[in-house]
């Protein structure tokens, strides 16, 4: 499969995948709002993920594909499954063993997870029943990963880019099928996520049988005590990866830790807000970044530093554009676009208003990140992969300065500022070690087009403010608008600022129609 062709496979499952996703959000909205059950399922969702990315996306991807697809092209195809099977039997016995000890355990770890539950009767004894039924879904989505990483190192890219849209289907199939019976979205929700996993992993099974690999299970003693090198190293590779990795997740932990004692609804507020965040954050950010990753290395290897500096300078221009827009949008237009997506069923006009608050909270902090992921590759390119972790881990403790400090301020929406301001200051860094250094500099065509993206940016804003006024003209707020009429009024200032926005950029030059089509052939 070319380049070009695995590029469009999964980025078009990805959009997909991240539409079908965006559905269930806004299923959940309306049987869950921001509800006692809401925030009991979302924290029941979350804890699995706090283990997912030790034992699948995080570091089994980057350490288990150079591996395989090393010994594949030295050994043969026969070599590379059978070191598959040896990662799925050690992947399986680990997880097993930890599922059914936090299994167990599930009251003690949901009373550190979510103590501030254990104030609202119930909450706490709802919220350990939900994750005890999702969090066998981490053995399976690890498996899952697994399987993908076999069948994208064999140039597979459709099946695993296709599975995540699997989990969002049947989650939707859950609230509607399983509800009924069950008498609760949320408890139909959790069973919808066990048996998403479920069907994932038997899924890509079928694709990796295909491929002529069918597991076999060895035993405990035989898989634990004899290890071969390549199992070693992939072990030995992991480490950083999980490192790295729980930086992020002990930030997920606080965050879930401190919104637990905010009240009812703070987690459900934060979760929808987030989700939104993470939208152009996902499509756009970590896009970018993916492009830059390869085309820089290959740079850096030919020794070609100022042609990487050159495409560096390209993608930041390509990430401030994208990511101002986004955010002066979600800014502007935070309550319109959450009551027209999420205000319906158990989702009021006042939780509306909680999430927007969050949104344009998290949103400050979009450029910041997206600038960031597109710095990140560089250090990569370099073969660089602590200074990341040492910003990671600087930026996990200034979030929890930050989030403690601006709590008693401004409740739930300090953690969501919190969040932003720290990235802030992960920017911050990335710039600072690298004019440190002497390799890197932004150049004089970035400067001028950044300052002409900042005032195309602020030009979108404005009109936007005076266009909603207009909008609100006869009545007191978006909750007396509904119907078709919402959904012409929110299209029609998105179009406003978005046409406003893209004249400014190609008036001012900071875009042509020649860079477009550039843009369009790479």
């Amino acid at each position: 499969m070319s380049f070009i062709r695995s590029v469009t496979t999964l980025g078009g499952w990805t959009l997909v995948s991240r539409l079908v996703g965006f559905l269930r959000d806004v299923c959940i909205a309306k049987f869950l709002g921001a509800s006692l059950a809401a925030d009991a399922f979302f924290v029941a969702l979350r804890f699995p993920n706090l283990f997912r990315s030790f034992f699948a996306e995080g570091s089994l991807n980057v350490s288990f594909i150079p591996i395989f697809t090393g010994i594949f092209h030295e050994k043969g195809k026969k070599e590379a499954l059978l070191f598959s099977k040896k990662v799925f039997a050690l992947l399986f016995y680990t997880l097993l063993f930890l599922v059914l000890f936090v299994e167990i355990f599930m009251p003690f770890a949901m009373s550190l997870l979510a103590p501030g539950f254990s104030s609202i009767p119930g909450k706490l004894e709802f919220t350990t029943l939900l994750s005890r039924i999702t969090f066998p879904f981490l053995m399976m989505i690890s498996l899952v990963s697994l399987y993908s990483c076999i069948l994208n190192s064999l140039g597979k890219f459709a099946a695993p880019a296709f599975t995540p849209t699997l989990m969002n289907l049947i989650m939707i199939g859950a609230l509607f099928l399983l509800n009924p019976f069950l008498n609760s979205p949320a408890l139909a929700l959790s069973w919808g996520v066990f048996f998403a996993g479920i069907v994932q992993f038997l899924f890509l099974t079928y694709f990796v049988r295909k491929e002529g690999l069918v597991m076999t299970l060895s035993s405990p003693k035989e898989t634990f005590s004899k290890k071969d090198s390549d199992v070693k190293l992939l072990l030995k590779r992991m480490i950083p990866g999980i490192f790295g990795s729980g930086i992020y997740q002990i930030n997920l932990f606080f965050d879930v830790f401190l919104v637990s004692f905010l009240g009812a609804g703070a987690v459900s507020w934060l979760n929808y807000a987030h989700r939104l965040f993470q939208l152009p954050v996902g499509i756009i950010g970590v896009s970018i970044g993916t492009a830059l990753l390869p085309l820089i290395s290959r740079h850096i290897k030919t020794h070609e530093n100022q042609k990487a500096y050159y495409q560096i300078n390209r993608g930041l221009e390509l990430a401030l554009m994208m990511s101002l827009g986004a955010m002066f949008g979600l800014i502007t237009l935070s309550t319109p676009i959450i009551r027209l997506l999420f205000q319906r069923g158990a989702f009021s006009f006042e939780t509306t208003l909680h999430t927007a608050a969050a949104l344009e909270a998290y949103a400050i902090g979009l450029p910041a990140y997206m600038l960031t992921k597109t710095l990140m590759p560089f250090f990569y390119a370099k073969g660089d992969t602590k200074t990341p972790v040492k910003i990671a881990t600087v930026g996990l403790v200034l979030n929890i300065v930050f989030s403690l400090l601006l709590i008693p301020v401004l409740n739930y929406r300090g953690i969501a500022l919190a969040t932003g301001i720290s990235t802030w200051v992960n920017l911050g860094q990335y710039i600072y070690l690298l004019k440190k250094e002497g390799e890197f500099h932004l150049d004089l065509l970035f400067k001028k087009r950044a300052l002409r993206i900042v005032f195309s940016s602020l030009l979108m804003a404005g009109v936007l403010i005076l266009t909603e006024r207009l909008c609100l003209q006869n009545v007191v707020s978006w909750n007396e608008i509904k119907g078709l009429s919402l959904l012409i009024k929110v299209s029609s200032l998105i179009f406003i600022g978005g046409l406003t926005f893209v004249s400014s950029l190609f008036i001012s030059k900071a875009l042509s129609l020649k860079e477009i089509k550039l843009l369009f052939k790479r």
